[in-house]
């Protein structure tokens, strides 16, 4: 080993042996971190629409959230992000390192308007597309998680081939994500193709990959009637991350209501759900899931993330998860 060689070894191993007495609260803060204690973060959508995204993680910071999670829906203005050019790109990192917010997700429901199980080859084609520039931009990013519609086709009709095209689609969307090092992470939907745990557990099995993950979301999983205990104590060892959203379930005469339904007055039994959460040992993050971007002003956008809080964070300390 070379003598300049051998002293950047040495000056590496003295700086690691100083970390290692610096107190983990004094270099996770050095970040904006708040000692390490469950990571809560907000929905994209639930900030005002208008903002930049420095003034988004600003806003998300001073409400006490410790990330905001993306969203690149199927509107032509944010799949556009997808095109993002590398001075947009450093724009988001620069505003992350700035304001200490990470931004470790992004809900990728740009596969609704372009599935994977598309029966139009074109479509097909554009679902590909879509799904590397997706893991591209996580990588620019440094987004760690891509959740992903848990849906063969959602405006076509379904059938054994749009779940076959899925299944293939989904394969090469893993083999790129394993390249990259980013998780894909399925989200359990308003839709019944994956509409529990279970059905996700199947898809992982068939797809085999170690970059493929759940993404439960708490109104979805319980809309549909699963058993919590079930789903997560099965499921546990392959959830990435989680939503809290409250819903109305579906019924015989109704198919519920999967968005913008106030906290505690949907269908989640909130205390059986994080007394599940506690016992099966779940330590990821918690990611308040609501709509208010396009509330009349910033002040309403902030009193209803408030309100959400207020009844959430309670029951999380509550229940020994925070």
């Amino acid at each position: 080993m070379s003598l300049p060689l051998l002293q950047v070894v040495v000056s590496l191993k003295q700086r690691i042996l100083q970390q290692r007495h610096v107190p983990l609260k004094t270099r996770f803060d050095a970040f904006g971190g708040n000692n390490m204690a469950r990571p809560i973060g907000i929905y994209e959508k639930a900030t005002p629409k208008h903002f930049t995204w420095l003034e988004r993680l600003q806003f998300a910071k001073a409400l006490g959230f410790d990330f905001v999670e993306m969203s690149v829906d199927e509107s032509d203005a944010r799949l556009a992000r997808l095109d993002w050019s590398k001075q947009e790109r450093l724009d988001i990192v620069k505003a992350i390192y700035e304001t200490g917010v990470r931004i470790p997700s992004i809900c990728f429901s740009g596969h609704r308007r372009y599935p994977l199980g598309s029966s139009n080859p074109e479509t097909e084609a554009t679902s590909l597309e879509l799904m590397k520039k997706c893991i591209v931009l996580a990588q620019d990013l440094g987004v760690r998680t891509i959740q992903l519609a848990g849906y063969d086709v959602y405006y076509e009709e379904k059938s054994p081939e749009t779940r076959a095209r899925f299944i293939k689609n989904l394969r090469q969307a893993c083999t790129w994500a394993e390249e990259a090092q980013v998780i894909l992470a399925i989200e359990i939907m308003d839709d019944p193709f994956i509409n529990s745990i279970e059905k996700y557990l199947a898809v992982e099995k068939e797809i085999d990959s170690p970059y493929l993950f759940v993404y439960p979301d708490t109104g979805n999983v319980s809309a549909w009637h699963n058993d919590l205990w079930s789903e997560f104590y099965n499921g546990h060892r392959s959830i990435a991350a989680l939503h809290l959203k409250d819903t109305y379930a579906v019924t015989e005469t109704s198919k519920g209501q999967f968005r913008d339904v106030p906290f505690g007055q949907g269908c989640v039994d909130w205390e059986e759900l994080f007394d599940v959460l506690k016992k099966t040992h779940y330590h990821g993050p918690f990611l308040i899931e609501m709509w208010s971007e396009n509330c009349e002003t910033v002040e309403e956008t902030r009193a209803a993330i408030k309100e959400a809080q207020d009844f959430l964070y309670p029951l999380i300390e509550k229940a020994g998860l925070r």
